[in-house]
């Protein structure tokens, strides 16, 4: 039984081993721009959320879904977030499949998970994915205030929907629609 149990732990102790060389001496693809590998779709987005879900402390959302409020959310979410996420004028931005994970586009698919949840992403960010932690450009009132039209966007008064359109159709939004790949005003390179 002893000669089992060894084996077996060696056997373990092995894998382990072989599983961390892989990884530590580069053997691991790190383009954002190549799908990722069935074992990585496993295990990666289920660890982030079992990661939020374990972390994000459990709190309620002290802003009401106004109408002032929401249209407080829209501005800071459309100044901030509308680039990699979209907007209701460009539901699908090109510009946020070329992180990885790819960034979710919320105009398309609103955010599902608890306030908490959305909150402590907004506020701490997301590690290796280009979502920055947010807490140390906005003030925790104005997180609660995307975090609520987060929660909303998909349900938003026709007054805060309409001005939603008028931000996102207005100067200086996000130009890179469903299927335009041309990347923002902003982020083209000089010519050499």
């Amino acid at each position: 039984m002893i000669r089992f149990l060894t084996g077996f732990v060696t056997a373990v102790v092995l894998v382990l081993l072989a599983l961390f060389c892989y990884v530590r001496f580069g053997f691991v693809d790190p383009r954002a721009d190549q799908e990722p590998g069935s074992l990585e779709m496993k295990v990666a987005m289920p660890a982030l959320d079992a990661s939020v879900d374990r972390r994000a402390p459990d709190v309620k959302n002290p802003v009401q879904a106004t109408e002032e409020n929401l249209l407080g959310g829209m501005k800071i979410y459309q100044a901030n977030c509308a680039l990699c996420h979209g907007d209701v004028s460009h539901p699908h931005i090109a510009f946020g499949d070329s992180f990885y994970p790819r960034a979710p586009q919320f105009a398309e698919d609103a955010p599902d998970m608890p306030e908490n949840q959305n909150f402590y992403i907004i506020e701490h960010g997301v590690r290796l994915s280009g979502m920055p932690a947010w807490k140390t450009s906005l003030k925790e009132s104005d997180v609660w205030l995307v975090t609520t039209f987060l929660s909303n966007m998909s349900k938003l008064p026709p007054g805060v929907q309409s001005a939603w359109k008028t931000a996102s159709a207005g100067p200086g939004t996000a130009d890179a629609g469903a299927n335009d790949t041309t990347r923002p005003k902003h982020m083209d390179m000089p010519a050499h």
